[in-house]
């Protein structure tokens, strides 16, 4: 359906009047993501031999230097959404706060609702833009204040165990540049992905930890989670910001293209990662019996996901499932040439994206040719999704 011309949509079509704002709703979930986030990085971090020392002070002034970054970005991304939504005359809820004290880091993020249909393209584009970009200033903001404020190494001397690394970090005064064995072989490390920005900002400065101590500094953890989770917010799928961005720049047939082939590429993921991650313990722990149980599980599971994403189309989904069951089996011996992309997190993510968000973009009702401008801001946002992105955002060693 083309545009009318000389009419705007809100001239055309009378607009609902608005529903009032729930503030109080709204506040009290930003108070209890508040209390969450800044109560639960203290107990993940564990540095409880600096808090015996000096205080307990000091264990909510790490939280709050975790958790007022970490909302300042989640915040200034969700009001980017609602005051585009605004200046398009589109009906949209302040920020729902979604606080969650059972993750590690406190929160699930933060949401706005849209309640009427957004008329077009451009619109589309603006409301879906926003709140990346202006999250994305905020989080390289956070960054750089983190990378300049870092402490010297000895700060890890607080952290109970690590005892090799502390040994190191006093012998030679810096981070060792590999991981170091554990004391306890049955003890597993929390490591964070590599991104392209980080990666090459960390080169300018001195001090910074290796990607399995990041979780230690408060500042530094919530940036590098406030650029991820922009990144997973331009994920190139449905109805999140990086598909709003992907519809209005090529259109409803790229859109479903390219979405399908970024499911795909998660899934690919999610498959090595099983195969590295989950079939050895089993075979480790002298659970032989669970194994054959595991491979039916897998194969069910990607079918199940695969007939979701090709509509059941069986001429792609049998290929594309074979493929994948045939990776599997080889990513064992693959793995120094593809275990650096696998990660069995994508399962639930692609869980999430195929029954929840959906693959595919719903049409809008005018298709309106974007600005230079808006296709300049439409670029980098694709820019900014590849350098926060990590195929293997979190995994142990």
């Amino acid at each position: 359906m083309e545009p009318i011309p000389g009419i705007r949509w809100r001239e055309a079509v009378e607009a609902p009047p608005r529903r009032p704002q729930r503030v109080w709703l709204h506040l009290v979930l930003f108070v209890l993501t508040l209390l969450s986030t800044t109560l639960t990085w203290p107990d993940w971090a564990g540095r409880w031999l600096l808090y015996e020392r000096v205080g307990y002070g000091a264990l909510l002034a790490d939280g709050l230097r975790f958790s007022l970054p970490l909302l300042l970005i989640l915040t200034v991304h969700e009001f980017g959404h609602y005051l585009a939504a605004r200046r398009h005359r589109i009906d949209a809820t302040l920020p729902y706060y979604i606080p969650f004290p059972f993750n590690g880091i406190g929160t699930f993020g933060a949401v706005i609702r849209i309640r009427e249909p957004i008329p077009d393209t451009r619109s589309l584009f603006d409301i879906g833009v926003a709140g990346p970009l202006a999250g994305f200033v905020v989080a390289l903001i956070v960054l750089f204040y983190a990378l300049l404020t870092l402490p010297p190494p000895t700060y890890l001397l607080d952290v109970p165990g690590h005892e090799a690394l502390k040994a190191y970090i006093l012998a030679h005064g810096r981070f060792p540049s590999a991981p170091l064995p554990s004391e306890d072989p049955a003890s597993v490390t929390l490591v964070l992905g590599h991104t392209l920005l980080f990666d090459t900002l960390a080169r300018f400065f001195p001090n910074v930890p290796p990607m399995y101590e990041l979780y230690h500094y408060p500042t530094l953890f919530a940036a590098w989670l406030g650029l991820f989770f922009t990144a997973l917010n331009l994920l190139p799928v449905g109805q999140l910001d990086g598909g709003h961005v992907l519809y209005a720049l090529f259109g409803r047939r790229w859109h479903r293209r390219l979405a399908r082939a970024f499911v795909l590429l998660l899934l690919v993921s999610a498959t090595i990662g099983f195969a590295l991650e989950t079939l050895p313990p089993l075979l480790q722990e002298g659970i032989w019996w669970l194994e054959p149980a595991a491979w039916f599980g897998l194969a069910l599971v990607l079918y199940l996901y695969l007939h979701r994403l090709f509509d059941g189309d069986h001429r792609i989904v049998a290929p594309v499932l074979l493929g994948l069951m045939v990776l599997a089996a080889l990513a064992p011996r693959m793995a120094g040439l593809v275990g650096w992309m696998g990660h069995s997190g994508w399962f639930l993510w692609s869980l999430i994206i195929l029954y929840l968000i959906r693959v595919d973009h719903p049409p809008v009702w005018y298709r309106v040719p974007l600005t230079r401008t808006q296709r300049t801001l439409g670029w980098a946002a694709i820019a900014i999704f590849v350098l926060c992105f990590s195929i293997r955002p979190l995994y142990l060693f």
